[in-house]
């Protein structure tokens, strides 16, 4: 009789590298979204770079095993460039609070 682990071993990593990909990119539409609010601007750039993220997930062929093409990850190393230069360009450019106060402050 096999014994009940309370943390059962994932034995598919592509299935888990799927998954992982899925949360980034869930992430980035969450935070997109809340970023509406604030700054319409940079929240619509952060919700429309959720699309990509979500695309660049390895999808399996039924044979358990993801598959990678040039094309798949031309999509994944633009999609990283994209995002590292929108967070430049909004660290570099962006309002920042003049304290911690003003950014907790609900509008």
């Amino acid at each position: 009789m096999p014994s009940a682990s309370p943390h059962p071993q994932v034995v598919d990593p592509a299935n888990r590298t799927r998954l992982a990909w899925t949360r980034t990119a869930i992430a980035f539409a969450a935070i997109g979204g809340a970023m509406l609010k604030l700054s319409p601007v940079a929240g619509l750039v952060v919700l429309v770079l959720s699309l990509p993220i979500w695309a660049a997930a390895p999808r399996s062929r039924g044979t358990g095993v993801a598959t990678s093409s040039p094309r798949r990850l031309l999509v994944v190393t633009g999609t990283v460039v994209i995002v590292a230069l929108a967070a430049l360009a909004v660290a570099t450019f962006g309002h920042s609070p003049d304290s911690l106060g003003q950014l907790l402050r609900a509008r």
